[in-house]
């Protein structure tokens, strides 16, 4: 039986890849036989460039770790040579890595991955894997937003050009229509007032003859 001391050194690993699992954003298991050591130099160089690391796992301790974190998934393709390619910042920089080595080395190959705590199929990591990188995103976000002011810019360039100086580009503003003044409502006539008739009381009597 191992000793206790070879135990608990076990425990640590799996408690080192379970934490891994955790706190990766992705990661790619690939198979590796197959590799001279000239290739594995060359896809480690590779790796560590792009900012993952890479290593040799073990799969018993790695199965436990799997099922500690819910990866029960990973079962059946730990076996063989297995290592792993990870990465604590960037979502697609394992696969896109893994997979372009692949292209021009048929020794390597992809057993499955995980992305944001979830098992990816081989399938799914080769569809990571054709996902613009965070850096490319960014390049194009930020084309995207300077497209107007280069725009903006080729067009007075193209003014200068054909003899045309930007000061005398004169900008003419549309001025707002004037609303014509509303015609002065009439007032309607008032009505004059009929004379007061006399009092009955005051009406004087003709005099009488003697």
């Amino acid at each position: 039986m191992p000793s206790q001391k070879v135990l608990e050194e076990k425990k640590q690993v799996v408690s080192a890849i379970a934490e891994q699992f955790k706190t990766a954003v992705s990661g790619v298991f690939v198979d590796y036989c197959g590799l001279t050591v000239e290739q594995d130099t060359q896809l480690r160089n590779k790796l560590r460039e792009a900012g993952v690391e890479y290593k040799v796992i073990k799969n018993t301790l790695t199965r436990f770790a799997a099922k500690e974190v819910g990866f029960d998934e990973l079962d059946p393709i730990l076996n063989g040579p297995t290592s792993l390619a990870i990465s604590m910042t960037d979502e697609v920089a394992p696969a896109k890595v893994i997979a372009d080595f692949a292209k021009e080395n048929d020794k390597l190959e992809i057993k499955a991955g995980f992305l944001d705590g979830k098992v990816l199929a081989l399938d799914e990591v080769k569809k990571l894997a054709a996902t613009p990188n965070r850096e490319t995103l960014i390049a194009k976000m930020l084309g995207s937003l300077n497209a107007p002011i280069s725009n903006l810019a080729r067009t007075l360039q193209a003014l200068v050009d054909n003899g045309v100086e930007p000061a005398d580009i004169k900008v003419e503003k549309e001025e707002a229509p004037v609303e014509e003044a509303a015609p002065a409502v009439e007032e309607a006539p008032v009505a004059e007032e009929a004379p007061a008739e006399a009092p009955a009381e005051e009406a004087a009597e003709a005099p009488t003859e003697e």
